[in-house]
């Protein structure tokens, strides 16, 4: 039995990375939600389908999944958060992670005891599991060119960072779940100690000790770049692990071991960031699929007048109190409504959610049946909506002073090349923004040579490329900044 247990899931991971490269493609081109998809594909390989395999909530697969895919968003959020960014916004940061998480949570803590009778400490967890936003169906959103760049920082801040403001409650209420009579000043001081000092602490500790060696040593020998992506998760599961070790909160750890790579600053390929996501997307895709085999439509068995009705106000309560919080941001009407409507629930909610029930807490699978019809719901609206707006064709990008129709197109999003005649000259890009001219600093354009080779490049300075303006020749620039240093510069 534990063989075919563990052939089924050596299936479903080659079943999912198969699947989610195949149709990586359909959706981006559709905007179609792949949490959707992966639901669908669980629910094919699950017991009412193929029946490939069926993961109970006591499944230390699921657990190890569950596990593994939260320390690895925590992780991977944190680092790609732009400091600068949250600095330069620091107000609207504070009102994203302060009221408009916290407020919600506190609403629908109080809607889930009266109307689902639920204890205030179950209360609580369900509250704070359904305040989290889902960072996975947000991605589609978040690479549209046309939505505004407040909104996108606005949502990238609250489905990165708000699960850190909101984990501390649901391990807080275990407590009184768990032990009610022994939920003394001793026991609430030691999770404090534990969940506020020891797991940030080890977090931090690993986080610089592990950047500091890997500058060091690459520096010194050099890192090979594929065992330097790899680096990225060796980071985010030793924060975990000191951090249980020493009794405090792994997933705490590994958020501010993030953190705290992305204050120090260091230059780091973008191998090791990308890897990182990539990763912790393939685990959230399993759980996805694990979840879509029986688990969440257990919210199905619930669904009755009562919870459908608990279920909407749950997910109304973030956008009724969202647009007076953001208002006092500054933000523009189009950001505000973006903002304030798309926060769908997803795995972040889930996996929150599913702590009391890993720990055994009696009466947590209640909880756990009640945030997935809510997560359901969510990927409903909130995913058909995200589809619309992304699949809703982009108005075509004005041509780049003046450029003439035979220019190349621009593969990458900054450098500047005079516009070719036939035969179309080969153009290589290589050039860094100047950001007081908000032109490259040089550009190259080589021509074919007989032998199908191009040329050496030739190089024209910012000069030359004013020259250019002033005289209203054809140009094309090109913007060949890696994604991260583009979404992070103001001179875009």
């Amino acid at each position: 039995m534990a063989l075919e247990t563990f052939t089924a899931t050596i299936a479903l991971i080659g079943i999912v990375i198969l699947v989610a490269s195949l149709l990586s493609g359909v959706v981006e081109r559709t905007g179609i939600p792949q949490v959707a998809i992966f639901l669908l594909v669980g629910a094919a390989l699950g017991p009412f389908g193929l029946g490939v395999f069926d993961l109970g909530l006591d499944s230390p697969a699921l657990h190890a999944l569950a596990t593994l895919g939260l320390v690895l968003v925590l992780f991977s959020d944190a680092i790609s958060i732009d400091l600068g960014a949250v600095k330069r916004n620091a107000r609207l940061a504070l009102l994203v992670l302060g009221p408009g998480s916290l407020i919600p949570a506190a609403l629908i803590a109080v809607a889930s005891h009266y109307m689902m009778g639920l204890a205030w400490a179950a209360s609580a967890i369900v509250g704070a599991s359904l305040a989290s936003t889902d960072p996975v169906l947000l991605r589609g959103l978040l690479r549209r060119h046309d939505i505004p760049t407040q909104a996108k920082l606005a949502l990238r801040m609250e489905s990165g960072m708000n699960d850190i403001v909101l984990l501390p409650i649901v391990v807080f209420s275990m407590l009184f779940l768990r032990a009610p009579d022994a939920a003394g000043h001793e026991n609430v001081g030691r999770l404090a100690l534990g969940l506020l000092v020891l797991g940030p602490g080890a977090g931090v500790l690993a986080g610089f000790v592990g950047i500091t060696l890997l500058d060091r040593v690459r520096k010194s020998v050099g890192v090979r770049r594929d065992y330097e992506s790899l680096y990225a998760l060796g980071v985010a599961f030793t924060a975990f692990a000191a951090a249980e070790a020493a009794g405090g909160s792994g997933f705490l750890a590994a958020f501010t071991a993030g953190l705290t790579v992305a204050a120090l600053d260091v230059e780091l390929c973008d191998c090791f960031l990308d890897y990182g996501e990539a990763t912790a997307e393939m685990f959230l895709l399993l759980t996805f699929v694990a979840f879509g085999a029986s688990l969440i439509w257990r919210g199905f068995e619930v669904a009755t007048v009562r919870t459908v009705a608990f279920a909407l106000l749950a997910l109304a309560v973030r956008t009724l109190v969202l647009f007076p919080v953001l208002q006092r941001a500054g933000l523009d009407r189009q950001s505000l409504r973006v903002v304030a409507w798309f926060g769908p629930r997803g795995l972040s909610t889930l996996l929150l959610v599913l702590l009391p029930v890993f720990a055994g807490i009696p009466g947590s699978e209640q909880l756990f049946t009640i945030c997935c019809l809510v997560v359901l719901l969510s990927v409903l609206l909130h995913g058909s909506a995200i589809a619309l707006i992304v699949h809703r064709p982009q108005p075509d990008a004005a041509p780049a002073l003046g450029a003439a129709s035979a220019a190349p197109a621009a593969t990458s999003p900054g450098d500047v090349v005079r516009a070719p005649a036939p035969p179309a000259p080969v153009v290589t890009a290589a050039a860094p923004i100047d950001q007081e001219a908000a032109v490259p600093a040089e550009v190259s354009i080589g021509d074919s040579g007989d032998g199908g080779e191009p040329a050496l490049p030739e190089r024209i300075t910012l000069d030359e490329v004013r020259q250019l303006l002033r005289t209203h020749e054809p140009i094309v620039m090109l913007d060949v900044r890696t994604p991260r240093t583009y979404e992070s510069d103001p001179f875009i």
